[in-house]
C-alpha cells in the first residue's frame, strides 16, 4: 500500500512480473499434423528451442508448406507465428520469405532470405533472392548476385534454377541472344526420365526462343515442357495451344454464366 492505494502485483513485483506483450492467438494446426513431417535438417535447427516450442514451431512450418499453394493468407499466419516463436531459426525466416515471395512482396522476401542465410550460412535460397532483386527492378544488382562466388558453389539443381532466373533478367534487359545461350546447358537435352527442374528449364528456353522470334523452336520446347510437366508447374499446354491457334473454352465457366 502507498498513500492508502493498493498498486497491484504488477507494480509491487516490478516490470519482470508483468508480461512484455500479450500472447497473440495462433492459427489452428490441421488434424494429423505432428511436425515430424519436416526434413531432418530442419528438425536439427529446432534443437535450440525447448521441446514444447520446437514441436509447435515444427507444426506451423508444416502448415506453411501445406498451405503455400492453396491459401497464402493462412500460410502467412503460420509463418508469422513460427517467426514470433523462433525468430533465430533459419527455417522460420525462410518460410516467411517464401510466403512474401509468393505474394510478390519482393523487399520483405529478400530481407527474410538474407536473414535466413546469415543465420544458417547456406546460400540455397540464392535463386529466389536474385529473382526478388529482379522483382524490385534492380536488374544489375540481381546479375551481380547471380555471379557471386556463392552462386558458383550451389548444387546442380539450384544452379539450374538460377540460370532460369538469369535468362529472364537477360530478356528484361533486351539481351535476347544471351537469354537463350545461358540455358543451353547439358541438362537441356530431352531425356526419358525428367528431373524436377526439366519442365521449368524447357519452358524458360521456349520463352527465350520465342523472344528471339523463333516461333517453331519455341513451339517445340513448349511441347517438351508440357510433356515433362507432370506436376502442372507451368502453363506450357496453354502456351502451346496459343501458338497453335487453338482457343480453349472453359465449359464450366460457361455454365456458371448461364
Amino acid at each position: 500500500m502507498r498513500g492508502g492505494r493498493d498498486e497491484g502485483p504488477e507494480h509491487r513485483g516490478g516490470s519482470r512480473l508483468a508480461p512484455k506483450s500479450p500472447r497473440l492467438p495462433e492459427p489452428a494446426i490441421a488434424e494429423g499434423v505432428t511436425g515430424h513431417e519436416l526434413d531432418r535438417s530442419v528438425k536439427n535447427q529446432l534443437r535450440t528451442l525447448s521441446k514444447e516450442n520446437a514441436e509447435g514451431v515444427a507444426q506451423h512450418l508444416v502448415m506453411v508448406a501445406t498451405l503455400l499453394d492453396t491459401d497464402i493468407e493462412a500460410a502467412e499466419a503460420h509463418a508469422e507465428t513460427a517467426v514470433r516463436r523462433a525468430g533465430r531459426v533459419p527455417a522460420a525466416r525462410e518460410a516467411m520469405g517464401l510466403v512474401a515471395y509468393r505474394k510478390g512482396d519482393w523487399a520483405k522476401a529478400l530481407s527474410e532470405f538474407r536473414t535466413a542465410r546469415r543465420l544458417s550460412g547456406s546460400s540455397h535460397m540464392l535463386p529466389l533472392m536474385v529473382d526478388a532483386e529482379r522483382g524490385l527492378g534492380r536488374l544489375d544488382r540481381a546479375l551481380d548476385l547471380a555471379a557471386s562466388p556463392e552462386a558458383r558453389s550451389l548444387p546442380l539443381d539450384e544452379r539450374i534454377e538460377l540460370a532460369i532466373v538469369v535468362s529472364g533478367i537477360r530478356r528484361d534487359l533486351g539481351q535476347l541472344e544471351a537469354a537463350a545461350v545461358g540455358l543451353e546447358i547439358p541438362q537441356l537435352r530431352p531425356t526419358a526420365s525428367p528431373k524436377p527442374w526439366t519442365a521449368r528449364l524447357f519452358y524458360a528456353y521456349a520463352e527465350a526462343k520465342l523472344a528471339l522470334g523463333d516461333t517453331q523452336s519455341a513451339r517445340d520446347w513448349f511441347a517438351r515442357a508440357a510433356d515433362a510437366d507432370l506436376e502442372g508447374e507451368t502453363d506450357a499446354d496453354e502456351r502451346l495451344a496459343d501458338l497453335d491457334g487453338v482457343h480453349v473454352t472453359d465449359l464450366l465457366e460457361d455454365l456458371d454464366d448461364e
